[in-house]
């Protein structure tokens, strides 16, 4: 299932780029939709692919806890205010789907040493987009802001922990984000590829209930790091 959501996600963007690239890339480009990004506000949607992480600081230097990143994939909509001519402030929220693997030394068995963290992010970012001057139907810029996620498989009320093969973060974490990307301008919508960057604030780890618990009791904080490719179609 999920092979085939990336596999669908993967020919909609195709489909995308090869319909934009005929128009931008002729000898003599015409200027597509040229007051469109003139309006004060308008709407899109984007599908796309993520790798999460974690940042895990510890108390005592020991060996670390490995993490076994996998491609998830992303889908939400778009909306975008414009403050100035290079300056717009977007609202992206969306799904994001991810799983990582977690393996904690010092175990040897599967049980305790193996914990499978699949995660079902709720993502609401909020972001200054910053653009440069148009060129023809291209358009770079940058993006930055702050989000709120909220994780739906956190296990956050768990009574539940490691003890019991139980892994457990908290609900609602925040981040900053920064990346970059660019509009491409073809005859009917514009498509937007970018890259971004999502940093955690804040500690996310629920520990033990046992204070000297093997999995958490040298863990100092734990933060999400991810790494974020989405398509826009506006």
């Amino acid at each position: 299932m999920k092979k085939t959501a990336i596999l669908f996600l993967f020919i909609l963007s195709f489909k995308g780029y090869t319909q934009f690239t005929k128009s931008m890339f002729s000898k003599d480009p015409i200027i597509n939709l040229e007051n469109f990004q003139k309006q004060r506000v308008y709407y899109g949607y984007f599908l796309g692919f993520n790798s999460y992480d974690f940042k895990i600081d510890y108390k005592n230097v020991g060996p670390d806890i490995q993490t076994k990143k996998s491609t998830g994939f992303n889908v939400g909509i778009v909306g975008d205010l414009k403050l100035h001519e290079y300056f717009n402030l977007r609202f992206e929220p969306g799904l994001y789907y991810t799983k990582r693997d977690l393996n904690f030394p010092n175990f040897t068995n599967q049980a305790d040493y193996l914990r499978e963290v699949s995660s079902t992010y709720i993502h609401f970012p909020l972001l200054l987009k910053f653009s440069s001057l148009r060129t023809g139907n291209v358009r770079p810029y940058l993006l930055g802001g702050v989000s709120a996620t909220l994780n739906l498989s956190s296990n956050s009320k768990s009574i539940d922990d490691n003890y019991e093969q139980k892994f457990r973060v908290k609900a609602w974490t925040t981040n900053y984000e920064l990346g970059f990307g660019i509009d491409l301008f073809s005859e009917y919508f514009i498509f937007s590829p970018s890259i971004r960057g999502v940093f955690g604030l804040s500690d996310e780890l629920i520990r033990d209930n046992d204070p000297n618990s093997p999995w958490t009791s040298n863990i100092k904080s734990l933060q999400t790091r991810a790494f974020l490719i989405n398509f826009t179609f506006h």
